[in-house]
């Protein structure tokens, strides 16, 4: 990776940071420059706008989730086991690297006409998706998941996942969030599961 990628990735890092903490629109170029050291004008050699900047950061933060989930498609083990490690190294992230998570959540979801333009459907996204994709087809294909609409297991899994994140992020949880992994993979398994697995 050259210095100047490195450089880059340390900007999408700090911004991702203060995007979750203030907001997209609260968020300025000279905020993150301040968090950077940086002039705002050496800013604008690494990104045009702040909502360029706001694009790499979700193709960045979701790329994590990507790779992490590839790695995890790419072991011999059950469907079964797959959905307890991806659930397990989510919810690690979300409890180590929160403004990954948040700001899938509060940023992205919440501010999609900054994403209207570049970002359409899951184009931002589409290396995560895909992933979960071969996750649910492979699972469909051994027998272990049930045939269903892409979409809705799409949902299911990551409406559990990020209304965890949520409720971990409003503090509101009686449990370290890492100690619900079993029972949030089981019921998303049972939500995908064949009645013949």
């Amino acid at each position: 990776m050259s210095a100047k990628e490195l450089k880059k990735n340390n900007i999408i890092e700090n911004a991702l940071k203060l995007f979750s903490k203030k907001g997209f629109y609260n968020t300025t170029i000279p905020d993150i420059a301040k968090a950077m050291k940086m002039s705002v004008g050496n800013m604008y050699n690494y990104f045009a706008s702040k909502e360029e900047l706001a694009k790499y950061a979700i193709k960045y933060s979701t790329n994590i989730l990507a790779n992490q989930l590839k790695e995890i498609n790419h072991k011999q083990i059950s469907s079964k086991e797959k959905i307890f490690l991806f659930t397990k190294q989510y919810l690690e992230n979300v409890k180590n690297s929160p403004e990954v998570i948040e700001y899938f959540l509060r940023v992205y979801l919440s501010n999609r006409e900054v994403f209207a333009q570049g970002c359409e459907g899951f184009l931002c996204v589409s290396e995560f998706v895909t992933e979960v994709m071969i996750l649910l087809d492979e699972g469909a294909q051994s027998g272990e998941f049930r045939e269903q609409e892409f979409f809705t297991a799409f949902s299911m899994i990551m409406g559990c996942l990020g209304g965890f994140a949520f409720l971990s992020g409003e503090k509101v949880l009686d449990k370290d969030l890492i100690e619900y992994s079993n029972s949030i993979s089981e019921n998303i398994y049972r939500a995908l599961k064949s009645d013949k697995a």
